[in-house]
């Protein structure tokens, strides 16, 4: 039996649609929406809309823009001598908010998967062998540390170290206030190879 009008019931699973939001949020999201003054639902409507029609990929390091070139790769100041390849923007965001980065970025928007049918042609991979040709010194390896990350970072280092640009891979490990007694020993390991001195 439906609860609610059909309006409210496709709102809803619109809402169920994205990332992380269960029916139960969803619900919450709806009525929270409906409750709101009609002009302020209209700027969020218009927001989204403006966003998917104007949010393009950054001409030099692909990640979310609604300029040709991305605030970061637009910068000056920035170290265009070394890159640091990422997974998505979200994980550009996380490094940005650290403030001690200075170099540019890469964004692969994916991983090498085999089990999903995602091969190195279905990310940003010949964007970033474009952008060799520069004068680039260095490439930090920052995809993540799950199986496809591991498996996109071989395969990058594999592709550019005959192109004599030094390669490297961000150090993974124990996550600070983690304790040692339940972390797994891959993690542990990696730390102990990751270390640096002191």
């Amino acid at each position: 039996m439906e609860l609610y009008s059909g309006y409210m019931n496709r709102l809803i699973e619109e809402l169920s649609g994205l990332p992380g939001i269960g029916s139960k949020s969803a619900q919450r999201m709806a009525f929270y929406l409906m409750n709101l003054p009609q002009e302020r639902v209209a700027r969020f409507a218009s927001a989204v809309l403006e966003a998917r029609q104007n949010v393009r990929h950054c001409k030099q390091c692909c990640t979310l823009t609604d300029q040709e070139l991305c605030p970061v790769c637009a910068n000056a100041r920035r170290d265009g001598k070394t890159i640091m390849v990422v997974e998505n923007s979200r994980d550009l965001a996380a490094y940005e908010k650290t403030g001690k980065y200075e170099g540019v970025y890469h964004v692969l928007h994916g991983a090498i998967s085999p089990m999903l049918g995602i091969g190195p042609g279905d990310i940003k991979l010949k964007e970033l062998m474009a952008r060799l040709q520069g004068d680039v010194g260095e490439v930090i390896i920052a995809t993540n540390s799950s199986l496809e990350g591991e498996t996109t970072a071989m395969y990058i280092s594999k592709l550019i170290k005959p192109t004599g640009v030094k390669v490297t891979r961000i150090a993974s490990g124990v996550p600070v206030g983690g304790d040692l007694e339940y972390i797994d020993e891959v993690t542990l390991l990696r730390a102990l190879e990751g270390r640096t001195e002191l």
